[in-house]
């Protein structure tokens, strides 16, 4: 399973209010609600997000709320991965079981700039940034976690 895709970069601490406001949250349809996915901290995400594109983000990256709709607004808008120095953890299991695919690398989120170009390798946890050339190593997600992700999430994958 891999990604390629422009990246989208902020900073730390976006918290789930600020990926999903909650005054739209009257309804649990996800392409609803996707089309509010990040406005507040970038209002032209959801105009310029395109199938693959990769988020790039600080520390504690989905802090706040426990809800799924964070993470489940991210895949709706076909974001091929997140990758953050840290992710809050209710944020980081709800990516795991909606199939958000997602990797914490420090350097990485450092380093790679607001619509650089980057390939990610999730078997191996290799991250190119194809615009500079600089290849960076996260932490893969062992096999049955991989599974749960490329299945579309936890539910996903014990029907199958």
């Amino acid at each position: 399973m891999n990604t390629k895709g422009k990246v989208f970069k902020y900073p730390d601490n976006v918290d789930t209010d600020v990926i999903i406001p909650a005054r739209y949250l009257n309804t649990s349809n996800a392409q609803e609600l996707a089309l509010h996915c990040m406005e507040d901290i970038d209002k032209e995400f959801v105009k310029n997000v395109q199938a693959g594109d990769v988020m790039v983000a600080g520390w504690n990256f989905g802090c706040g709320s426990s809800r799924e709709h964070a993470p489940l607004v991210i895949k709706t808008c076909k974001t091929g991965c997140v990758i953050a120095k840290s992710f809050a953890r209710i944020f980081y299991r709800n990516a795991i079981n909606i199939g958000l695919p997602i990797l914490e690398c420090e350097e990485a989120a450092e380093e790679i700039k607001q619509g650089d170009v980057v390939s990610v390798n999730f078997d191996t946890g290799v991250i190119t940034d194809e615009t500079t050339g600089k290849i960076y190593k996260a932490q893969p997600f062992p096999p049955f976690i991989q599974n749960i992700i490329s299945k579309g999430g936890l539910l996903a994958s014990l029907k199958k």
